[in-house]
């Protein structure tokens, strides 16, 4: 991890703050205990920034689901859809060395999906819309890393927002320093596995943009291209089949290292990995246990062998 913390924007009531229109706050234990010891935390909380009191009316969605507007829960003349997707134009804007948000679920401004879409009749509609203020910066910010906190729970979708959050960081990074062919091609490289376990075709379509360019392309114009293929791919989140592959891949590398026994155990914890039997920190642990032993710096170099920092855990879930 670097020296300044990557920071991460999110939902003001996630970090404790009695912003909520109760009153009251959601606290992330996750957030606020875990994540904060290795991420500076942004709160933001649009409604109390539009001028919205505490504690104050709540808010719902209301008409067409393709394009809702956001109104009183109780007087329908309260309408701050203009004002959600106007803040959320300026915090696109102004959070520019952000690498991740995290939203709260269910809101009508925050969340990322399936919020009830209120009709005439005050019953939801059954398509389901996102929050204004949330649709609005995820529109402006592609490539950012966003996720909801309840999703948070599930461990393979919080080591894939983690392991996304700390890309945006690197790429960040690489921009400060600036952008060449060379650097291209050298992040690239140190992002092979990673790439192969969350998406191993676009592994190869990365790899065909760079490889065809030239020292008189603009190499700013090509790394905005290739970044943003690459936070797409890792969006998919890694299965226990293309992990298992990037091991095999890892293990070959010390093939000619090992004797038969060493072989036949890194193998077959591989193979349990696979079947689910153990966690994927599990055959990780023996391959660099084997790698400090017989050091290989291309594979050192790789993103894929420390992600995170270890003492999140996040491979011992999944």
């Amino acid at each position: 991890m670097p020296d300044t913390k990557p920071k991460i924007a999110l939902s003001a009531c996630l970090a404790g703050e009695e912003v909520r229109f109760n009153g009251g706050h959601k606290q992330s234990r996750l957030c606020t205990d875990v994540l904060a010891e290795h991420f500076e935390l942004v709160p933001v909380c649009p409604e109390v920034a539009i001028g919205l009191g505490i504690p104050r009316p709540a808010i719902h969605l209301t008409g067409d689901p393709e394009a809702p507007r956001a109104t009183g829960s109780r007087d329908a003349s309260l309408d701050v859809s203009d004002a959600l997707r106007a803040y959320a134009e300026q915090t696109a804007s102004e959070l520019d060395d952000i690498c991740g948000y995290i939203f709260m679920q269910k809101s009508p401004s925050c969340g990322l999906e399936r919020i009830k879409v209120y009709q005439a009749n005050g019953y939801p509609a059954r398509e389901r819309a996102s929050g204004l203020y949330a649709a609005r910066f995820c529109e402006l910010r592609p490539d950012l890393p966003v996720e909801e906190e309840g999703r948070l729970c599930d461990p393979v979708l919080r080591e894939n927002f983690i392991t996304r959050v700390l890309a945006y960081a690197d790429w960040q990074r690489l921009r400060g320093e600036g952008l060449s062919r060379h650097a291209l091609i050298a992040f690239h490289s140190r992002y092979k596995y990673q790439l192969m376990a969350h998406n191993p075709e676009q592994y190869k379509v990365l790899g065909k943009l760079l490889g065809s360019m030239s020292r008189q392309d603009d190499a700013e114009q090509i790394g905005a291209a290739y970044f943003s293929q690459l936070m797409a791919a890792l969006r998919r989140c890694a299965s226990r089949g293309t992990h298992g592959n990037v091991l095999m891949h890892l293990s070959g590398y010390l093939r000619r290292f090992l004797g038969p026994q060493d072989k036949q155990e890194i193998r077959g914890l591989i193979d349990q990995y696979v079947a689910g039997v153990v966690p994927l920190v599990v055959p990780l642990t023996l391959l660099k246990h084997h790698l400090r032993h017989h050091p290989d710096p291309y594979l050192l170099s790789q993103v894929y062998l420390q992600p995170h920092p270890e003492n999140l855990s996040l491979r011992n879930a999944i």
